[in-house]
């Protein structure tokens, strides 16, 4: 056999197949998933609504009002006691602004700094993965996350909403009436588009996982950094620079609720997270793949 003949082959037998980086996907998957920390996370996203639901139903056991858009809420939460599919929704609303984004952050703080802290990463590498594939499979990891969490939350949302308030034909935040399978397909929707929203998080978390052999200083970090995002969206004087912040359209999900839906926010923040994923995932790549490996 030829050296040429030879090579082919070595590089054949080191390049994995498609279903090897399934099954990879499907290992870091299942490993991030049994670890009681992210059971954690995930049990005290599905007490969230819970805790929602219960609230309004003790605020409107005589007969009063939950506050409106504005003053209390988002603009569907007084629409709760008349429909419990709205509770899904504000229960994303209730979570989107920090207890998803830090679940999130956590996870993908320790995708790659928690494998250097364990001496794990190194052994990763030893497989015919590469490193721009370990990248991606821990980045799919991590947005598959976001969704599970994401669909925890409505879930729970959703069985709670029909334990404590009728279901049916609901009002939109137009005024106008939809079926309750069409409510239910927005629902589904917004779910994903919560989990989309959650894209650039993922992608900055990943990228600060790559600067440090410390998950808990990256999952630290990355915290820190989506508190201080959120604290700058909120100063009047800096409303030129807000609409760039990964979070500021977070909550244009409710216009989905709207008939007919509006669409320019939501667009506006899907096109957000594709650049804030194309920025830090882009530099996550530079730093890893010339890194040199310790742990």
């Amino acid at each position: 056999m030829s050296r040429a003949d030879l090579a082919v082959v070595d590089t054949a037998a080191v390049r994995p197949s498609p279903l090897w980086s399934l099954g990879l996907l499907r290992s870091e998957l299942g490993t991030t998933l049994r670890r009681w920390r992210t059971l954690a996370l995930l049990g005290v996203l599905a007490a969230v609504p819970v805790l929602v639901g219960v609230s309004v139903r003790i605020e409107t056991r005589g007969g009063g009002q939950v506050g409106r858009g504005g003053e209390g809420g988002p603009a569907f939460i007084a629409q709760v006691t008349n429909n419990g599919l709205f509770l899904v929704f504000t229960a994303l609303a209730a979570t989107l602004p920090f207890f998803l984004p830090m679940a999130v952050g956590v996870v993908a703080g320790d995708a790659i700094a928690g494998e250097a802290d364990a001496g794990t990463l190194r052994y990763l590498l030893v497989a015919p993965a590469g490193r721009t594939r370990l990248l991606l499979t821990k980045y799919a990891t991590v947005m598959a996350f976001c969704l599970i969490a994401t669909l925890v939350v409505a879930a729970s949302a959703l069985a709670v909403g029909a334990l404590l308030f009728p279901l049916g034909d609901l009002t939109t935040i137009s005024g106008t009436r939809i079926s309750f399978a069409d409510g239910l397909g927005r629902a589904l929707l917004i779910a994903l588009v919560v989990a989309a929203s959650l894209a650039g998080v993922a992608a900055l978390g990943l990228f600060v996982s790559t600067l440090t052999n410390s998950g808990i200083a990256a999952m630290a970090t990355t915290v820190g950094l989506l508190i201080t995002v959120q604290i700058l969206d909120q100063i009047p004087q800096l409303h030129a620079f807000q609409p760039y912040f990964f979070s500021h359209y977070w909550l244009s999900f409710a216009d989905l609720i709207r008939d007919p839906v509006y669409w320019d926010d939501l667009v506006k923040n899907l096109e957000l997270q594709a650049l804030y994923t194309a920025v830090f995932g882009s530099a996550a790549w530079a730093r890893f793949t010339t890194r040199d490996i310790t742990a």
